[in-house]
């Protein structure tokens, strides 16, 4: 029992421990903590600046006072002479808070002055400058001043100073408020960094767990979304259309794969049993050539279909930028309207093209033209369907292309059964076809391969209602009136 308390204080402690670490790693840690150097480097030079100035400013204030005491004393002496200057510093250095003052002989001999003593040599060196001293009646040289030395004639000196213990004071409490405040900083700093990087931590920890969860196979988990328009919620929200994306794919890829099993497996049985049939039963060289030929037949049809599949995947993998180039779409609906033509004549059918305006765009020319060749191909099929439609207004099939703004707008319309409103959605997926197509040949990937392509440059493609019929209307981007190529 106390191993097992044992060990589980350990584990807590390596836990604990592990967070820890993290929390040091975390970019919002490392952020807030080069903004606390950074905030505290400047708060330093900030507090520095202040104590230095505020130090100069009371050193000139001295220095002022000073010079001012010798002018006074230098007029004293001017007009009275020796006996006048030291009646005058007599008189000054007995007043409370008075400057330090200080008459000495030509020996250095003290004479007048409330200061007691000077370090030895320093009256030898007129002018200004920093030093101890001793009060009057006193030798210990334990104060600090600023003073000015100046000679008289005769060789007497007088000293004329200010005490520096108000100055040395005020340091002093600037010093301990910087060390306090950078201290006040530093420590509101850590703390500030630690919470931010806490939370930040804890974010990411569950976006983390909920992408493990996602690895794991659960493809229905999503990031949490806190609301408040962060960076981390501006991420989870990204991933989430991603993974949303990703799901698609993913019930795309086993919709396919049902859909290849289901609608693959009657024409490879039918190439099977032909084949079967064949060998197994006597037949001349007619028969055989004829039930050859229907095996090829079958194996054609199958190539189509991975064709168009492996079409289809390319289109969603590439970028249209690899395939740009300027040209005319009427041109090419023109163009692909007249090779079926004959086709639509053989099924009682008329085709009208009918293009107006600048219809230059940027893009495939090839897989523009297979997407019309396939729209015109579905619309023969199933405008020719007229047992579907029993009281259609004529078999004319109608292609248009124009311009609309920056777009260009193809609609290929046929007088079919057309497509139910809740059924439109579905049949640009791959191998979904509706019962009623489901006599007609054909596989189901005609609409998926011009959404492909539709997709890939840019543009929209919806199925309407042409009451009766379907119309396929594609827009794409155009070229600008006057572009060059």
């Amino acid at each position: 029992m106390a191993d097992d308390v044992a060990r589980s204080g350990c584990s807590a402690g390596r836990r604990d421990h592990g967070r820890l670490q993290n929390l040091f790693r975390t970019t919002a840690f490392k952020l807030s903590f080069a903004y606390l150097l950074i905030f505290t480097t400047f708060a330093f030079l900030a507090l520095g600046y202040v104590a230095w100035n505020a130090s100069r400013v009371l050193d000139d204030q001295m220095v002022s006072t000073i010079e001012a005491e010798i002018s006074g004393l230098s007029e004293q002496y001017k007009s009275g002479g020796l006996r006048r200057l030291i009646s005058v510093v007599e008189r000054r250095a007995g007043e409370p808070g008075a400057s330090l003052y200080l008459v000495t002989t030509p020996a250095g001999e003290h004479v007048a002055g409330n200061v007691g003593a000077l370090p030895a040599g320093l009256l030898a060196e007129p002018g200004q400058t920093e030093a101890a001293y001793a009060r009057g009646g006193s030798s210990s040289l334990d104060h600090r001043a600023i003073m000015r030395i100046f000679t008289l004639p005769g060789g007497f000196r007088l000293v004329v100073g200010r005490d520096v213990e108000e100055r040395d004071r005020l340091r002093s409490v600037i010093g301990g408020t910087f060390g306090t405040s950078l201290l006040l900083v530093i420590l509101l700093g850590v703390v500030g960094g630690w919470f931010v990087a806490s939370r930040v931590l804890k974010r990411v920890d569950a976006m983390t767990e909920t992408t493990r969860r996602i690895m794991a196979g659960d493809l229905g988990g999503r990031l949490a979304v806190a609301g408040n328009g962060d960076e981390l919620d501006r991420l989870a929200r990204n991933l989430n259309e991603m993974l949303e994306r990703i799901g698609e794919l993913m019930r795309g890829l086993r919709e396919v794969s049902d859909n290849i099993a289901h609608d693959l497996k009657t024409p490879l049985t039918r190439l099977r049993n032909r084949a079967d049939e064949a060998l197994r039963s006597p037949a001349s060289a007619a028969d055989l050539r004829l039930a050859m030929e229907g095996v090829i037949e079958d194996s054609d049809g199958l190539i189509r279909v991975f064709n168009a599949l492996l079409m289809i995947a390319r289109l969603e993998g590439v970028s249209a930028h690899e395939l740009m180039a300027e040209f005319d779409v009427g041109t090419t609906a023109r163009e692909v309207g007249e090779l079926y033509e004959a086709v639509a004549a053989d099924e009682g059918l008329s085709l009208d093209i009918v293009t107006t305006g600048d219809l230059r765009l940027m893009g495939s020319r090839e897989l523009i033209g297979q997407a019309l060749a396939n729209l015109i191909d579905n619309a023969v099929k199933y405008g020719a369907m007229k047992e579907s439609v029993p009281n259609r207004d004529g078999g004319c099939i109608r292609i248009s292309a124009e311009r609309i703004g920056c777009a260009i707008r193809v609609v290929v319309a046929d007088r079919g059964p057309g497509i139910p409103a809740e059924a439109r959605g579905r049949v640009l997926d791959r191998f979904v076809r509706l019962e009623d197509a489901r006599s007609r040949p054909g596989f189901g990937l005609g609409l998926s391969l011009v959404a492909a392509i539709v997709r890939l440059h840019q543009g929209t493609l919806v199925l309407n209602d042409n009451a009766p019929g379907l119309a396929v209307v594609v827009t794409l981007p155009a070229l600008a009136v006057g572009d060059p190529a």
